[in-house]
């Protein structure tokens, strides 16, 4: 007694209608929709609109064989594959070496017999079902591994770009701005007094703080190559490509601005009562000499200056000027 089957959908290919119509009754007897092609022209036409699930294929035909049927299949499925099984009156050594060479996995003898196609039907759906699940592992794989990518680079807490992802970026802008001969900023960030800001509110609301800050940067980030990522602790690094010193300036001022209008409570700063930042800036455009350890150097240089000066500013290396220094010399103006 034959086990029933999943049904599967069957494009039958021959020139002569015996053998279609015997080819159709075998297989709709084992619960099997048939789709038919009656040349080799209109099999891969007909292939190609409707995705069969398996081939029956003819070998002798006139203009093309079932060769070259079998050929055009494999080109038209672009990486896929839909098993395909060639019937023929010869079946020696040399043609089911053809066939296979063509791109063919099996052969059946005509005068076919229902019992010898089920079997062959039920061989090639379990190699279709290995297949589909060794995809379905494959994508949960490319997907594990996107996902271990995104946290690799990614920090945890905040959502920005990490260390890691900051030094791999830094070195790319730094070859493209040198090839394009174009300026690029860095900045280094601190929130200020977040010790302070901990040892108050708690660790918990200090995150929370952290991830609002974050957001802020992000946020600023408007065009597609700056980036905002988390140094560490609660200091945060900006890679500006194309920007200025000036540039780079007016966007920390901005900046500013902005976290001001967000109000962050700090529960203990000797600023005010509201979350500040201290930064440092600095800008080039690159030469054979720049190294991103050098501009982080200096970035961490100039944010010791904004600390130094009073905190709540940005320091820029370049100008040998802060924020407030600026605002006040635009006011001036």
């Amino acid at each position: 007694m034959q086990t029933p089957q999943e049904a599967l959908s069957v494009l039958v290919v021959d020139d002569q209608v015996m053998p279609r119509l015997l080819a159709r009754a075998a297989l709709e007897s084992l619960g099997h929709r048939v789709i038919e092609a009656s040349n080799p022209t209109q099999a891969v036409q007909v292939f190609i609109e409707h995705r069969p699930d398996l081939v029956l294929l003819d070998v002798e035909m006139p203009q093309h064989d079932g060769y070259w049927v079998a050929q055009q299949i494999r080109a038209a499925e672009q990486g896929g594959w839909t098993p395909i099984l060639f019937l023929s009156g010869r079946h020696g050594d040399e043609d089911i070496w053809r066939g296979i060479e063509a791109g063919g996995d099996d052969f059946l003898a005509k005068p076919i017999t229902t019992t010898l196609l089920g079997a062959k039907l039920r061989a090639m759906q379990r190699l279709l079902m290995m297949r589909a699940k060794l995809l379905q592992r494959s994508e949960e794989l490319r997907l594990a591994n996107a996902q271990l990518q995104q946290l690799s680079l990614h920090d945890s807490l905040t959502g920005l770009f990490n260390r890691r992802a900051i030094d791999e970026r830094l070195h790319q802008e730094i070859a493209a701005c040198r090839r394009e001969g174009q300026p690029l900023s860095v900045a280094l960030l601190d929130i200020d007094h977040f010790k302070r800001f901990n040892d108050k509110a708690g660790h918990l609301a200090g995150d929370t703080c952290l991830k609002q800050v974050a957001k802020l940067l992000e946020e600023a980030c408007l065009r597609p190559r700056d980036l905002a990522g988390r140094y560490g602790g609660e200091e945060f690094a900006l890679i500006l490509p194309l920007t200025p010193r000036s540039g780079a300036m007016t966007y920390a001022r901005a900046l500013l601005r902005t976290l001001h209008r967000a109000a962050l409570a700090h529960p203990d700063s000797p600023i005010g009562p509201q979350v500040t930042l201290s930064g440092g800036i600095t800008t080039c455009v690159p030469d054979e000499a720049t190294t991103a350890e050098g501009l982080l150097l200096r970035a961490d240089d100039a944010l010791y200056n904004a600390k130094r000066k009073g905190r709540n500013r940005f320091f820029s290396y370049e100008m040998q000027l802060d924020t407030e220094e600026q605002l006040q010399l635009s006011r001036g103006s």
